[in-house]
């Protein structure tokens, strides 16, 4: 049997290394052949962008060879899928190779669009590429005073970015003492300060505490750069001296272009993960277009469920467990405190106060990411 896995990233990897101690036995036996393909070389611990946008970590440090992540029985090519035909159970990559399978699965991943909004892309700083992130830093670095604007759009990956970067942006600036030169105001597009409900309340709170500004209802609809004016769908309009964005995201253009799923969302089934209306295709982490947050926690316990599942497949010919929704994420609350959320499809996330001791685990789990990526974890 063959079973082919989409992407390199978080979802994908550990995704591959889980059926390969769970199918060592078959793959010995040469009964399954399980191959990766990835459009690069390196594996990037994303949320590790924050640090570096915040001068607090080096580039280099976020990058290991994806190969060396791989248990032994996964084949591993840098061959990117440019075309997809479920009906045939094949796939074309870049290099011109036709590829077929039995299993599928697909972990391609999502995209910034801030060039979406006219004028983000050029008036605004995030920290969702490595570029970005530099960027970031050497804008806040020269930043000596003013108003910083927030704001959000959606779907963006990554859940808690927006209260992260403005905890962490509130304390960077206290501590440079520019606390009485830097005035703050935050924008979310729906009616309350987080897409889920306890997290807003929870920012609520915090963002009282510290003077931060809000306001609820605010879709971004255009920057005005040279007036350093934000305007939202709303009619609202709101003036800045630094613009910080949480750019909407897309799904990857390659499923975009193979009309896989509108904004590159494939639609799955949201417990056994496998594409609408197919059994032997399934799709995971931010590719898919469950209404739930898109992290890299979320893209971990959907790889658990759907290799036991793969394997379940292989071995009695059914699946045998559902992916219960289940997330996870710390959420940074300034230069050195945290707090998490965690919830599935049944239970809501409830925030606690922010701890130093939360805060290390969280810079703890930035080195132990790679045992995680493993499936070791």
């Amino acid at each position: 049997m063959k079973i082919l896995i989409v992407g390199g990233g978080m979802g994908g990897t550990i995704l591959a290394n889980n059926l390969a101690r769970r199918l060592c036995g078959e793959i010995k036996s040469n009964k399954v052949r399980l191959t990766m393909l990835s459009a690069s070389d390196k594996h990037m611990y994303q949320p590790g962008l924050l640090y570096v946008a915040l001068g607090r970590a080096a580039t280099d440090e976020l990058y290991r060879d994806q190969a060396s992540l791989l248990e032994p029985g996964i084949e591993f090519h840098v061959d990117p899928v440019e075309e997809f035909d479920l009906d045939k159970n094949q796939v074309k990559t870049k290099s011109g190779k036709t590829i077929g399978y039995d299993l599928i699965a697909i972990a391609t991943g999502s995209r910034p669009v801030p060039e979406e909004i006219p004028g983000l892309a050029e008036n605004s700083i995030n920290v969702y590429t490595e570029d970005a992130a530099l960027k970031f830093w050497k804008t806040i670095n020269a930043f000596r005073g003013g108003r910083v604007v927030i704001t959000v759009g959606v779907p963006h990956k990554c859940p808690m970015i927006p209260p992260e970067v403005t905890f962490c942006l509130y304390d960077f600036f206290r501590d440079r003492g520019l606390a009485d030169k830097v005035s703050f105001h935050y924008t979310y597009p729906i009616g309350r300060l987080h897409s889920l409900e306890p997290v807003g309340k929870w920012m609520q709170g915090e963002f009282d505490r510290r003077g931060i500004t809000y306001e609820t209802l605010f879709n971004m609809k255009q920057i005005d750069g040279a007036k350093k004016l934000l305007q939202s769908e709303e009619g609202s309009e709101i003036n800045y001296d630094l613009l910080v964005a949480v750019p909407g995201h897309r799904g990857m253009e390659v499923i975009e272009k193979n009309k896989l799923g509108k904004g590159g969302w494939i639609p799955v089934d949201r417990n056994r993960l496998n594409i609408e209306g197919r059994q032997n295709a399934f799709a995971l982490g931010d590719t898919t277009n469950i209404p739930i947050s898109k992290a890299g926690s979320t893209a971990h316990f959907e790889a658990e469920a759907l290799a036991e599942n793969l394997a379940a497949i292989v071995k009695i010919g059914a699946p045998v467990r559902d992916y219960d929704g289940k997330v996870f994420c710390f959420i940074e609350a300034g230069k050195d405190k945290a707090t998490y959320a965690m919830f599935n499809y049944n239970n809501p996330p409830d925030p606690k106060p922010a701890t130093k001791s939360i805060h290390w685990f969280k810079m703890a789990y930035n080195q132990l990411y790679w045992a995680s990526a493993r499936g070791l974890l």
